[in-house]
């Protein structure tokens, strides 16, 4: 049975743009609670606030889900157009993408790294899964990024369609006219 890497780059596409949902939500929440902190909580002595790395965070999941869409859509679709849907572009995006995501993942594990004090608190908790799904993240983007890379210099395929499955006869924007 061959291997079907189309296959495992929709899937992993597909787990990016579900944990980039689920770390939206959390970076929601966590916002939610920190800019409407009741005067008896004990954190910040009751006074609001946010933590810019969620607000980064939140930018960050923000630019992944419909990136990760469109990704899904051309190498499902096989759409084909001259400078979005290259493995250069592929790669470029997914490198912004990593840095975002690096950046935010560290900063947070930096300030929060050791939450198993606090688990009792519902507070605590976000935290502790907005760290998880940070770094499930950008491990997956890491994974993608190492992929598109290995397959766009192993096939010297930088300025291909990304879906990788091209046919220079049947491209829309390849000469097509046959030099024999």
């Amino acid at each position: 049975m061959p291997f079907d890497l189309p296959i495992l780059r929709i899937g992993l596409y597909g787990a990016l743009t579900l944990f980039s949902f689920i770390l939206f939500c959390l970076c929601a929440a966590r916002l939610n609670y920190t800019t409407h902190l009741p005067p008896s909580d004990t954190l910040n002595g009751g006074r609001p606030f946010y933590d810019p790395v969620v607000v980064e965070l939140l930018v960050s999941t923000l630019m992944t889900m419909p990136w990760s869409l469109f990704i899904i859509y051309s190498i499902h679709t096989r759409y084909e157009n001259k400078y979005v849907s290259t493995f250069l572009s592929e790669i470029i995006g997914l490198a912004i993408l990593w840095l975002f995501w690096i950046a935010g993942a560290a900063v947070a594990t930096n300030i929060w790294g050791d939450l198993t004090f606090c688990q009792q608190f519902a507070a605590c908790q976000i935290l502790s899964a907005l760290l998880a799904f940070a770094w499930l993240g950008w491990i997956i983007l890491t994974a993608l990024l190492g992929i598109a890379l290995l397959f766009a210099f192993a096939n010297s395929a930088l300025t291909e369609p990304l879906h990788g499955r091209w046919n220079p006869r049947e491209s829309q924007y390849v000469d097509n006219v046959s030099r024999a």
